[in-house]
C-alpha cells in the first residue's frame, strides 16, 4: 500500500543541499546552503523544529546518518574530509574520511557509519566504513556517481540515483563488503533524499531536469511507486523509515523550509477481525467436512 505525504513544521532557516539523520519523531538537519554556507543545526521532535549545537565547520552537499543524540555528518562540497559527530546538543570532531568529496550519500549509525560515491574532482565510486573513530576502505560501486541517496546500514546498504552526467536509474545493495545490482528506480534523477532500509527503503524528491514530487517504495528487489511529495524539491534531505519518513528544505525555485512527513496506513483492527473470522470460518468449514468424512468411514467399517 503506497503511503501519503502531509505537512510537518518547516524548518526555521531555508535551505538547500543539506543532510539529515534520525526519524520522523527525533529528527536532525545540519549544513546547507542558502546566501552562503550554513553551519546551522535544527532538532525535528515530531511537530516542530528548534536549534540544534552548529556545525564547527560550515558544509554543504554533505551527508550524514545516525540519530538525533548520535549523529554523524561528513564530507561536503569542496571536497571536504571532515566529520563530526553530534551528541544531542554539540558537534565534536571524529576521524577524517580517506578521500575528501561532496555530493556524497550516507547510511548506517555514528559507530557504524557508510559513506559513499560523491565527486572528488570526478565522479567518484569510494565507499569508506566508519567504527566511531576512523574510516577504512570499503567495497567500491559498481556504478561511480554523485548526488545519489542512500539508507540503511553499514552491513546492509542501500544506494540509489545520482548523475553520471545524465540521471541515474542505478540502485546498489551493500552487503559489508562489496555492491551487487538491485532493481532500478522507476524515474531516474538525482539531488535526491531517501530513508528506511535495503529491504524497505524510501526514494524522494531530486530533479529530471526540473523539480521531482516522485516517491518510490524498495522491497528489497524492486521500486513501486508511492505518494508524491506535495513539493516538489531538489538537494533535499531525509530521515526516518519507509512506513515513517521525513523530508525536509532543499530547492524549488527558492530555498525551501518545507517539512513533510511520510506514512503508510495499517489495516484497522475492523478489517483485521474480519480478514480472522473468514479465516476461522474456512477452517471450522474444513474441519467439519473432515469429521463427517470421518464418522462415514467409521460406520461403514462397522
Amino acid at each position: 500500500m503506497a503511503g501519503t505525504w502531509s505537512a510537518g513544521g518547516n524548518l526555521a532557516t531555508a535551505r538547500y543541499a543539506l543532510a539529515g539523520c534520525g526519524t520522523q519523531t527525533a529528527g536532525l538537519s545540519f549544513g546547507g546552503y542558502a546566501s552562503g554556507v550554513k553551519n546551522i543545526t535544527e532538532e525535528y521532535d515530531g511537530t516542530s523544529w528548534s536549534a540544534g549545537g552548529n556545525l564547527a565547520t560550515a558544509r554543504y552537499d554533505l551527508a550524514g546518518c545516525g540519530t538525533q543524540t548520535a549523529g554523524l555528518s561528513f564530507g561536503g562540497y569542496a571536497t571536504s574530509a571532515v566529520t563530526e559527530e553530534y551528541d544531542g546538543t554539540s558537534w565534536s570532531a571524529g576521524g577524517n574520511l580517506a578521500t575528501a568529496r561532496g555530493y556524497l550519500a550516507g547510511a548506517g549509525t555514528q559507530t557504524a557509519g557508510l559513506s559513499f560515491g560523491g565527486n572528488s574532482g570526478s565522479y567518484s565510486n569510494k565507499t569508506e566504513e566508519y567504527d566511531g573513530t576512523s574510516w577504512s576502505a570499503g567495497g567500491n560501486l559498481a556504478t561511480a556517481r554523485q548526488a545519489l541517496a542512500g539508507c540503511g546500514t553499514q552491513s546492509a546498504g542501500l544506494s540509489f540515483g545520482g548523475t553520471t552526467g545524465s540521471s541515474s536509474a542505478v540502485t546498489e545493495e551493500y552487503d559489508g563488503t562489496s555492491w551487487s545490482a538491485g532493481g532500478n528506480l522507476a524515474t531516474a534523477r538525482y539531488a535526491l533524499a531517501g530513508c528506511g532500509t535495503q529491504t524497505a527503503g524510501l526514494s524522494f524528491g531530486g530533479t529530471t531536469g526540473s523539480n521531482s514530487n516522485k516517491t518510490e517504495e524498495y522491497d528489497g528487489t524492486s521500486w513501486s511507486a508511492g505518494g508524491d511529495l506535495a513539493t516538489a524539491r531538489r538537494y533535499l534531505a531525509g530521515c526516518g523509515t519507509q512506513t515513517a519518513g521525513l523530508s525536509f528544505g532543499g530547492y524549488a525555485g527558492s530555498n525551501s523550509a518545507v517539512t513533510e512527513e511520510y506514512n503508510i496506513a495499517v489495516a484497522s483492527g475492523p478489517a483485521n477481525l474480519k480478514s480472522l473470522n473468514t479465516n476461522l470460518k474456512a477452517n471450522i468449514k474444513s474441519y467439519n467436512t473432515n469429521l463427517i468424512a470421518n464418522i462415514k468411514s467409521i460406520n461403514s467399517n462397522i
